[in-house]
């Protein structure tokens, strides 16, 4: 019997989704499902959307709620982590604050100071459940979907010593989005994608064996419809010569070209996916709205009358647990340390790459060097993270502070004492959830 414990389990459609498919697994039909959260109303929600997928599904699985993470891990074989370290009302300052100063930043969740800022106040609750892991399921690997990916995978990687990897959607989300602009069956697609999270490159993209390349770029240049989906990433595709992943809304934020004037912001950041033109940083208006609505949304999935799907989906993090457990070997891109996986990027860093999952465990494959036009952004945002990192690992203020004055946004927009005050504006803000750093020394 398979227990899979779910850390941050009131993220409720996220946790539904994933149990319905990994109970369709006849290896984990019997699995126990442990649920923890620290807001009893989510956490029992989420407990009662969960029996009743058991219930509907006439399966022998078992379904556990508590709020101690220490009775969720014990016995843990997978641990599940969606967490979200504070809310709306602290986190819209890692936005606000750098928009005063004119960094202007759309999601601000993954890098850039915004993602800087959750990553320090996320990566102590990161390394706690780690540990809890260490010593409660030692065996149990974690798959991680929090925010930022790349700088508490790497936190969890360098301090301890368990199995994980971090999932995201956007590698398999943007190849069914380059598939459907081609026609092309995903049966038919094979590509190989490597970078980092939401800067991941399809190095290959074919099609029954043959280059795709050629025509994905010619649907973007002679199809206005296609072109307008993804200005960001269309644009950096036909200057670069690799599509990158993650939505145009991220990649805008993450490097030099687009949102360091209010004309190119209009011009190539007010249409297609992750967008709310007019308004700046959608996602506070987004979560604030969620939080007003899941309630209702709950109490609608819960209704008699509604219709619930017990077939299996996409979320490939079952397939990986089916795969952990014994059953057929899935791969996927994760989330993992570059032990030479990817030669042009900085050794032990956190990187995005092929990986097998199977009995045997997690194997990242090697991909060897990213192609220059690739590698020179990526390179550079990896080793800004590997800062900011060591920064938050050792209360070092001062590395924080140097880690966002390389950002490529923020540096396009500001001087250096420009940064250091938006720094010490941000510390100041976040004293309260920053215990690690003794003294801000910027």
């Amino acid at each position: 019997m398979t227990k899979i414990a779910f850390i941050g389990a009131g993220s409720l459609g996220f946790t539904r989704g994933l149990v319905r498919d990994i109970l369709t697994f006849p290896l984990l039909r019997d699995a126990t499902i442990s649920l923890m959260d620290i807001d009893d109303e989510r956490l029992e929600f989420a407990r009662r959307s969960i029996e009743r997928i058991v219930e509907l599904g006439e399966y022998p699985a078992k379904v556990e709620a508590t709020s101690n993470r220490e009775e969720a891990l014990r016995g843990a074989d997978v641990v599940c982590v969606t967490i979200l370290a504070q809310g709306v009302d602290v986190w819209r300052h890692d936005i606000e604050i750098p928009k005063k100063y004119g960094v202007d930043t759309n999601v601000g969740d993954t890098r850039g100071p915004s993602g800087i800022f959750r990553a320090l106040r996320t990566i102590p609750v990161m390394l706690d459940i780690a540990r809890d892991m260490e010593r409660i399921c030692p065996n149990a690997t974690m798959l991680n979907y929090t925010n930022p990916m790349v700088m508490l995978c790497r936190a969890m990687q360098r301090e301890t010593s368990i199995q994980l990897t971090g999932l995201c959607h956007s590698v398999q989300g943007t190849a069914e989005m380059l598939a459907n602009w081609i026609g092309a069956p995903m049966d038919e697609v094979t590509y190989t994608c490597a970078g980092i999270n939401h800067m991941a490159w399809y190095t290959k993209f074919e099609v029954n064996g043959t280059d795709a390349y050629p025509m994905i770029r010619d649907a973007i240049t002679t199809r206005p419809e296609v072109y307008n989906e993804e200005i960001v990433r269309n644009e950096m595709f036909l200057h670069l010569d690799y599509y990158v992943t993650e939505s145009s809304g991220h990649n805008s934020e993450y490097n030099w070209w687009f949102r360091k004037r209010p004309d190119l912001i209009e011009k190539y950041c007010t249409d297609g996916t992750g967008w709310n033109p007019g308004e700046y940083a959608y996602i506070i208006k987004s979560y604030e709205r969620r939080e007003e609505e899941w309630r209702d949304n709950a109490k609608k999935w819960f209704a008699s009358d509604s219709p619930i799907s017990l077939e299996r989906g996409h979320e490939y993090a079952a397939y990986i647990i089916n795969a952990l457990m014994g059953g057929e070997p899935f791969e996927f891109n994760g989330n993992v340390a570059n032990t030479k996986l990817v030669t042009n990027l900085p050794e032990n860093a956190c990187v995005e790459v092929p990986v097998w999952a199977s009995k045997k465990g997690l194997s990242p494959v090697h991909v060897g060097d990213l192609p220059p036009s690739c590698a020179m952004l990526t390179g550079l945002t990896s080793q800004i993270e590997e800062m900011a990192v060591e920064g938050a690992l050792t209360g070092d203020s001062r590395l924080i502070y140097q880690a966002i004055a390389h950002d490529p946004l923020t540096a396009a927009v500001l001087s250096l004492s420009e940064i250091k005050e938006l720094t010490e504006q941000m510390f100041e803000k976040n004293r309260a959830y920053l215990p690690q750093f003794d003294r801000v020394l910027v």
